[in-house]
């Protein structure tokens, strides 16, 4: 038996439907000299326990439900919680046999282990862990992977910004094997690299694989503007999918670089791409004629908090309308938003602004999320972050 964390009456609904956050004003007694990370038990005002998670003292989060039942979270529950994960993720068409190699198998929450994150390349685990509860749960989670995945290299990214309002140092390590270069994988039969050491996030935007596709059955016969383009992952999409050529604009020249080495892989010649080292916004000052048939705007998180929202509104905004006047008349636009706190309204309010003062008409031809192996839990709308349109460009 664990600590028993007892809620307020009438704040047990949200974990009765199953939503696995219990926030700290929700709660009416805690155990004196409980340890932030420890694994609780909570239960209502009649002390029946409905769930199983771990507790922060830091966070408002306060108690992070694994389970909603009493339960032991010992090495055979990660172990299987984590393969069950998995074996989703071989229902969506995703796995080591098959055409996509690199994928999310544990989405935090959404699959029921809050405060982890597992993704895979090909033979390689990259792990993300952001709570304490979760931070003292790291030995079988490792081991949980060793087993189940056999990897030749397990390397721990943990320099997430929540770890700080957890106290948790980051941690960016190699946890098993060893690693001297990007790790190769595929994607729908390309060949991709992730710099899961130096690299962003766990080395690669995995959760774009939908629009990869929708941009590369859109590319045929087109010049593109790839604005924030990383490593240049959908520039390859769009060149597989008949793009005469790709200009990649990024601030980062290892990023840039990698845009190369992923061409050469896939057999893409130096004339059909080419990239640019700058600031995006700076860049898009001085670049104001409407110079292509498709681009591409993916910019990072402009917005963390609540409290960044009203800059970060102006930014999307400014990044919208300056990238709208490069679309040439009929050509198309292609925009994303991966903030959780810039919602869907604020985006569609965005397009809305920007496309009136850019003198243009947005015809959306599609609407994407997050790819399936970053599932949304109907029990957590928190999982839904990603929204990005197609649209035709109408001047």
């Amino acid at each position: 038996m664990y600590p028993t964390i007892q809620l307020k009456a009438g704040r047990e609904a949200a974990t009765g439907f199953r939503h696995p956050w219990i926030f700290s004003g929700a709660i009416a007694t805690i155990p004196p000299d409980l340890e932030s990370g420890a694994l609780v038990h909570v239960s209502d005002r009649q002390g029946r326990i409905i769930g199983t998670g771990t507790y922060s003292k830091q966070s408002s989060i306060a108690v992070r439900v694994f389970d909603f039942k009493e339960a032991i979270i010992n090495q055979a529950w990660l172990t299987t919680a984590i393969q069950a994960a998995h074996n989703r993720r071989l229902l969506m068409g995703y796995g080591l046999d098959t055409e996509t190699t690199g994928y999310r198998v544990v989405f935090s929450e959404a699959d029921n282990l809050p405060g982890l994150i597992i993704d895979r390349y090909s033979d390689v685990i990259v792990l993300q862990i952001s709570t304490a509860g979760m931070d003292a749960l790291r030995p079988l989670v490792i081991t949980a992977c060793q087993e189940l995945f056999k990897p030749r290299a397990i390397v721990e990214k943990s320099d997430l910004t929540i770890r700080k309002e957890e106290a948790l140092r980051p941690i960016e390590a190699v946890q098993q094997g060893a690693l001297n270069a990007p790790v190769e994988f595929k994607e729908h039969g390309l060949t991709y690299l992730a710099d899961v050491i130096n690299g962003q996030k766990t080395g690669f935007f995995l959760d774009q694989k939908d629009l990869r596709t929708a941009v590369k059955n859109l590319a045929k016969d087109k010049t593109i503007l790839n604005l924030f383009s990383y490593t240049g992952a959908t520039s390859i999409a769009a060149l597989q999918g008949g793009a005469t050529h790709v200009q990649n604009v990024d601030m980062s020249p290892e990023a840039l670089e990698l845009v190369q080495q992923q061409a050469k892989l896939n057999n893409f010649s130096t004339d059909q791409f080419s990239t640019k080292v700058a600031d995006v916004f700076q860049w898009l000052n001085t670049h104001q004629e409407p110079s292509y048939d498709l681009v591409i705007l993916d910019p990072p998180a402009l917005t963390k908090s609540k409290k960044d929202s009203e800059s970060a509104q102006q930014a999307y905004h400014f990044l919208n309308r300056a990238a709208l006047r490069l679309v040439k008349p009929g050509g198309f636009f292609v925009t994303s938003s991966c903030s959780h706190f810039f919602s869907e309204d604020d985006m569609l309010f965005t397009l809305r602004r920007a496309s009136v003062q850019a003198g243009a008409t947005l015809h959306v031809l599609q609407s994407l999320r997050q790819s399936a192996d970053h599932p949304l839990s109907v029990y957590f709308p928190e999982s839904h972050y990603l929204k990005s349109y197609i649209c035709q460009v109408e001047k």
